[in-house]
């Protein structure tokens, strides 16, 4: 049971969540809370996305790190538009600093707003920022263990992608291992398989997040008739 103080953060946190899920609505931005160990491709992910995408979709990026601007100068380099959040300290994004960092962009013209939260596999998962959807990103040198380690973020994320498959051949990773144990924990996760240094799987994620896009589009539409 928690403690009544971490439920009353939890509450709070939950109803600004909510606040920024209506506003996303409002604006027709499909938001993805990007959820990973530090060192898993998140910033490399992010940017082989944006090239691959940058034709069709306007994307902005809210970059989570407890220190630096590193990789917000990265996504920044090509004119994508990004907010920077350095924690300091803290190991998890919450409602309240998403709701201040977009006051910083213009949702109306974005289509794809991906948070690339602050690398944990744990404090991440408990608080809603009010996204679309949790994708989680697992890098092959990272080992197969994680459905048992961190069962929260498999069962709560709509997909995961296991990334530096590149580098299989080199470190001890059962692929198989891993997608019995994540869809025993979530039979509803999708998983696609990629590497961010070759390309592989890439137009997967691709045709993925075009999917999910399109989707929210249509579903919009239908509400306005």
């Amino acid at each position: 049971m928690k403690i009544p103080v971490v439920k009353k953060v939890l509450e709070a946190n939950e109803r600004i969540a909510e606040e920024n899920r209506r506003l996303f609505e409002e604006m027709n931005v499909f938001v993805i809370n990007l959820v990973s160990g530090p060192g898993a491709g998140k910033t490399s992910l992010l940017e082989r996305t944006i090239e691959g995408l940058k034709d069709g979709y306007r994307f902005g990026v809210i970059e989570g790190d407890i220190q630096s601007t590193l990789d917000a100068e990265r996504i920044a380099a090509p004119g994508v538009p990004v907010v920077q959040i350095n924690t300091g300290g803290a190991c998890h994004l919450d409602g309240n600093m998403i709701r201040e960092a977009i006051g910083k962009l213009d949702l109306r013209s974005l289509d794809i707003l991906i948070v690339e939260n602050v690398g944990n596999l744990v404090c991440p998962v408990e608080f809603d920022i009010g996204e679309d959807c949790k994708v989680m990103l697992l890098s092959v040198p990272e080992g197969d263990d994680k459905p048992l380690k961190y069962p929260l973020i498999f069962h709560e994320s709509r997909l995961l992608l296991i990334n530096k498959m590149d580098l299989l051949p080199h470190v001890s990773f059962n692929v198989e291992k891993i997608r019995k144990e994540s869809l025993r924990i979530n039979p509803h996760l999708e998983i696609i398989e990629i590497s961010c240094k070759t390309g592989d799987g890439l137009p997967s994620w691709f045709n993925w997040l075009e999917d999910k896009v399109d989707d929210l589009v249509k579903s919009q539409n239908s509400m306005a008739k």
